[in-house]
C-alpha cells in the first residue's frame, strides 16, 4: 500500500515550516552549498543512510559545493509525508554541516 498523497493545504503548510524548499509539480527541491566538496560529499552520505533507513531516496545532483535535493513519491504519483520527513532530515543535516543556500 503506498502512502497517500498531501492535499495543496497539507503541502503549503509544510513547506512553510521548511528551508528554502520549493514546490514543482509533484517534486519539492533545495540546494545546498556546501563549505568544501567534502563536506558536500559527506552530507550527501549522511543523506544517503537516512534515505536508506526510510526506504525513501531522493534525486541528487552534485556539482562540485552545489548539491540539490529533489523529493517525490514516485510510487504514489506525488508529494507525500514521507517527502517531508526527509527534507526535515536533509534540512538537520545541512544545518550541522554548516552548509548555505
Amino acid at each position: 500500500m503506498s502512502t497517500p498523497l498531501l492535499s495543496d493545504a497539507e503541502l503549503t503548510e509544510a513547506l512553510a515550516g521548511l528551508t528554502g524548499w520549493t514546490r514543482s509539480g509533484d517534486t519539492i527541491t533545495r540546494t545546498v552549498q556546501a563549505p568544501a566538496f567534502l563536506a558536500g560529499i559527506e552530507l550527501v552520505r549522511q543523506v544517503a543512510d537516512i534515505a536508506e533507513t526510510m526506504n525513501h531516496h531522493p534525486d541528487i545532483d552534485i556539482r562540485w559545493r552545489k548539491l540539490t535535493f529533489a523529493l517525490s513519491t514516485h510510487d504514489a504519483g506525488g508529494l507525500t509525508a514521507l517527502d517531508i520527513a526527509l527534507a526535515r532530515e536533509i534540512d538537520r543535516l545541512a544545518a550541522q554541516s554548516d552548509s548555505t543556500d
